[in-house]
């Protein structure tokens, strides 16, 4: 499901990486769940513990984990998926300092973060097209991203307490965990596929195809 060496090419430097980069990002998916639906306690106290609980699963695997596939990935010459992986390991970065800050009461500038959410949408709209070239589940998961960016600009411009505000919450949730399951199904499929010599969990051929074949 990564992009396909072209012919001559050297062996990769690396094992496939990018089942370690996919479950980093479910794990950090995991981790926001509750938070992503507002499912908090109701001690303060309790509330700052599942903050910074959520900051450092989003700093360790999130970041931690697509960062290290991604340079793996580049390393492979992986151009696209490296560049995937690493550019979003640091918006996990970003993910915790963001929880770490609402743990000790402050929070971040919106319009800073609303410029970055339109940026980062303009970035996966891309690469959501490049990816289906690939395989059809990576369209799928690039998708949701995109779903689930266009959920967080829309909150932008909703005011807080009102149905609409509450609706676009439900949907990144519900987009957090289609990320979460999503990731998981291809990492699985990466992983047990080549291991049981037969799909176990079926893979997918391309969204698109491309005008001249990779390498030709």
């Amino acid at each position: 499901m990564s992009a396909p060496a072209a012919p001559n090419a050297p062996p990769p430097v690396f094992g496939e990486p990018t089942p370690l980069g996919l479950l980093g990002l479910a794990i950090g998916c995991a981790a926001l769940v509750p938070i992503a639906f507002g499912w908090l306690p109701s001690d303060p106290a309790k509330v700052v513990t599942m903050m910074k609980t959520a900051s450092w699963f989003c700093l360790l695997f999130g970041a931690g984990g697509q960062f290290l596939a991604g340079l793996m990935s580049l390393a492979n010459k992986n151009t696209l998926g490296g560049t995937l992986l690493t550019t979003f390991s640091f918006n996990w970065v970003f993910n915790w300092y963001v929880l770490d800050e609402a743990a000790h009461g402050r929070g971040v500038d919106g319009s800073v973060m609303l410029s970055v959410d339109l940026t980062f949408l303009v970035i996966f709209l891309v690469l959501t097209y490049a990816f289906g070239f690939f395989s059809k589940l990576l369209f799928f998961f690039l998708l949701d991203i995109d779903v689930l960016y266009v959920a967080r600009i829309a909150r932008h411009f909703t005011a807080p307490g009102t149905g609409a505000f509450d609706a676009l919450g439900l949907v990144v949730g519900v987009s957090t965990i289609a990320l979460m399951l999503i990731a998981l199904y291809i990492s699985f499929a990466l992983l047990v596929n080549p291991a049981a010599g037969r799909a176990v969990f079926p893979a997918s051929g391309p969204m698109f195809k491309p005008a001249t074949p990779p390498g030709a």
